[in-house]
């Protein structure tokens, strides 16, 4: 027998039924699929559907180029070596991020440098030139929730310095900053393909770039260390098998189909969302730079006001929530308090060298609130329902 669930207040939950699954697929997933399987070409090494959807990913990101991988961490760690990035070196990135971030630097010898985020969530430039040193070789913009971080500011920075300025766009399929897609606004941008993602192939990554000669770098080291129309058994540089498959781009094309189509449903639901969460006292929604001109809404995130914190406890906020059938989560913890991180760190460098990120700690520790992507593909009466939920559990506050 199903146990009943009771609501916060122990009557009935605001809802009971559940939001939208994820993937959604159909008829074009299996055409494509069989079309693969038949063709017996399952691999990576002859590219057919792969080339497809590279040449139509770098369109979708205003790119020259885009090489497929097999996942989003290998992605930033191939992208860090294209650009030059050593053992040792220093990389500038947000703490606010998935642990990808660091770890893929932190797998090639490089050292992570926590420069704090500001009220959006996305990286502070003015904390990244603060951070730099004669050690700092890139900056990794994270463009967090589908947000593109302030890439006008962070370019100037990364020139003026001669940085290398790399993109964790893995939230941020088709997201635009100033009308230009994400990814190919640094040197090199990095997306993932994983099974949450808004576009997913169950596993994947890409790397995208303008730049020719970092391109043909990225298709080297993914690719064993070959070059471009070499023999097979010429390797001129040291490079892994990292090599995306046919099976995953079948995936991959078809889902492309659905991005712009499900992008103007979760950009509607997060516009309603805004409205409604900004009518409930201690709430309110994260505001965004007004150059963003599309948001890949990966995520939807939201605030309690600091003038209720001393009265709410985030996780407590949260167990009503899920009691009242609103799959709100806690978020990530700061990668600067990562233990694991840390213990890295020190064994590259001999210390635990952390920066103190008060901004994202206190937002993971007390402030912010995140919906995934699949609860934004829900209707107008989903989003009544979560704002509804929402005013319930802060009223039993009040």
């Amino acid at each position: 027998m199903q146990k009943l669930r009771l609501a916060v207040d122990g009557g009935s939950p605001v809802r009971t039924h559940p939001f939208p699954e994820w993937p959604i697929f159909g008829e074009l997933e299996e055409k494509l699929l069989l079309e693969t399987v038949r063709s017996g070409n399952w691999g990576g090494v002859n590219p057919d559907k792969i080339k497809s959807f590279e040449e139509k990913f770098a369109c979708l990101q205003d790119a020259k180029y885009a090489i497929t991988v097999n996942n989003g961490t290998v992605a930033i760690s191939i992208a860090l070596l294209a650009a030059g990035v050593d053992a040792g070196d220093e990389v500038i990135m947000p703490p606010y991020t998935f642990i990808a971030t660091a770890t893929a630097a932190l797998l090639i010898g490089a050292i992570p440098v926590f420069a704090d985020v500001d009220e959006s969530m996305l990286i502070d430039p003015d904390k990244v030139e603060a951070a730099i040193t004669p050690a700092t070789k890139a900056i990794i913009a994270v463009h967090i929730a589908g947000a593109p971080a302030n890439m006008t500011r962070l370019r100037e920075i990364a020139k003026t310095h001669k940085l290398s300025l790399i993109e964790d766009a893995a939230q941020a399929v088709a997201a635009k900053w100033e009308d230009q897609g994400v990814g190919a606004l640094g040197d090199l941008g990095t997306f993932s393909l994983q099974s949450s993602k808004n576009l997913n192939s169950g596993e994947g990554g890409v790397i995208v770039s303008n730049d020719e000669e970092l391109a043909e770098h990225v298709w080297s080291i993914h690719n064993c260390g070959r070059i471009r129309n070499g023999k097979w058994y010429q390797h001129e540089r040291i490079g892994w098998n990292f090599r995306f498959s046919e099976v995953q781009a079948a995936l991959a094309l078809a889902q492309l189909s659905r991005v712009e189509e499900q992008m103007e449903i979760r950009q509607r639901s997060a516009n309603d969302l805004d409205e409604r969460l900004r009518l409930i006292e201690g709430i309110h929604p994260v505001k965004y730079d007004s150059r963003i001109t599309k948001h890949a809404n990966h995520l939807y995130m939201f605030k309690l006001d600091r003038d209720v914190m001393d009265n709410i406890v985030k996780e407590d906020f949260i167990r009503k929530l899920n009691a009242e059938g609103i799959p709100v989560t806690a978020g990530y913890v700061p990668l600067n308090k990562n233990a694991a991180v840390i213990d890295r760190i020190r064994k590259l460098v001999g210390e635990a060298k952390t920066n103190n990120c008060p901004v994202a700690e206190r937002a993971s520790d007390h402030e912010l609130l995140w919906l995934h992507q699949n609860v934004l593909l829900g209707s107008e009466r989903d989003m009544e329902d979560i704002a509804n939920g929402i005013d319930k559990v802060m009223q039993s506050y009040l």
